[in-house]
């Protein structure tokens, strides 16, 4: 029994992992500001709004006086699991495994004088959550795990002259993650097959940075640049087993370390006025997906002793292209639109349920309205499309096999937001 007290530990931790690794999949480009009806095209270029701060904060140089923008968004969609005749366990559909997600973010610029500016940004730009049935055919892999990063960024800009800015911001994200999944406890002997269950939950700090530079080589030209750092965040946790059994009491209050790491990122940008009514926008993005899939996990118990470990996911990192337009209607109403493609942060042969990721196509609209001469009002659109992706998995544990695909997958983001401008 021995040899089994110790596989069940790292049989539930690396579970844990890859359930974390596929919260964090997604680096949010919606936010809650009208960067979202762009698909992150000319992110960190446009310089159009104290939200700057989050995609460059050399941005605030170009924003006068003092200005305020908050906005709410709703991120929702379709995760449905569809099992195929390979599948041999037991259990019923996943269900629509993404709940909706609500979320916020705040930001507000102040301009000394022609060179100084300051900011400071508060928002939730790294996270996913998803929630399966609880008897679905899949639950040795997966019940439900969210993890989020909130981040408050404050930040300083300094205007050299018309034609270069620089500026920084120190980012503390706040990082929460939560997992839940059963345990099949048929391959370690019990006589009672009902399953077992193992949650865990945490919270942590963790810092980094975000700079950038804009470049104006002419009137209506910005060129920008901007790197966000990457972000460690240590989870430690006793893990919280449940289930009858000499050998679930022995894992329960494990002491388990979980060390990830957010990714960093940096972004091409471009924004071009072609004529009083239209400007054209463009980005490119690279995401450091492959250092967030090594996942360093440390279990101390005294059923098995201290023991570390790397969970490998096969992360790779991604790219995403993205374009877009605005049109200047009339002198009170701006209308954006944009299109982006985002490469996959794993390959077809390493998408798991806890991992339901692919390439995406992003396509987004949004309006800006002039309440008055200091006032914005913004609503925002994305589409995000996944299509289909297929899954197969099986437990090494007990040859449970569960295969299928996740069908027409897509999420949706709405937001609103309005500025304010002293």
């Amino acid at each position: 029994m021995q040899l089994k007290t110790a596989v069940l530990p790292a049989f539930t931790l690396f579970a844990l992992c890859c359930q974390q690794a596929q919260a964090g999949g997604i680096m949010l480009y919606e936010i809650g500001t009208d960067n979202v009806g762009l698909a992150n095209a000319g992110a960190a270029a446009r310089a159009q709004g104290p939200s700057t701060i989050a995609s460059n904060p050399a941005g605030m140089s170009y924003l006068p006086g003092t200005q305020i923008t908050g906005g709410l968004q709703v991120l929702y969609g379709d995760l449905s699991f569809d099992r195929d005749s390979n599948t041999n366990g037991t259990g019923s559909g996943s269900g629509n495994a993404f709940d909706p997600i609500p979320g916020g973010s705040f930001f507000i610029s102040h301009q000394f004088d022609d060179h100084w500016s300051v900011g400071f940004g508060n928002y939730g730009d790294f996270g996913l959550a998803a929630n399966y049935d609880n008897n679905w055919s899949g639950r040795y892999f997966a019940q439900n795990v969210s993890l989020a990063g909130l981040s408050f960024v404050p930040s300083v800009a300094y205007r050299f002259d018309d034609q270069w800015s620089v500026g920084v911001g120190v980012k503390a994200m706040y990082g929460m993650l939560q997992a839940q999944t059963a345990i099949d406890r048929s391959p370690f002997g019990f006589t009672d097959r009902s399953d077992g269950q193992f949650k865990y939950k945490d919270n942590d700090w963790g810092f980094g940075a975000n700079v950038g530079v804009i470049y104006a080589p002419q009137p209506g030209t910005r060129i920008g640049l901007a790197y966000t750092s990457k972000v460690d965040l240590d989870f430690e946790d006793r893990l919280d087993v449940k289930g009858d059994g000499r050998l679930l009491e022995r894992v329960n209050n494990t002491n388990t370390q979980l060390d990830m790491t957010v990714p960093q990122t940096a972004t091409l940008s471009l924004f071009q006025q072609l004529d009083p009514r239209w400007a054209l926008l463009a980005s490119v993005n690279w995401q450091d997906w492959s250092e967030f899939g090594d996942i360093a996990v440390q279990v101390d118990t005294t059923a098995v002793g201290s023991q570390s470990t790397t969970v490998d996911a096969h992360f790779k990192d991604t790219w995403q292209l993205a374009l877009g337009a605005q049109y200047q209607a009339t002198p009170q109403l701006l209308w954006n639109f944009g299109v982006a493609y985002d490469s996959s942060a794993v390959s077809d042969g390493n998408r798991t349920f806890t991992v339901p990721m692919d390439e995406s196509w992003r396509v987004a609209a949004g309006a800006t309205y002039a309440l008055n001469k200091v006032t914005d009002i913004n609503v925002s659109w994305a589409m995000v499309w996944l299509g289909d992706m297929p899954v197969d998995q099986t437990k090494s544990t007990s040859g449970t096999r569960t295969s299928g695909q996740f069908d027409n997958a897509w999420i949706q983001a709405v937001t609103g937001n309005m500025t304010w401008r002293f």
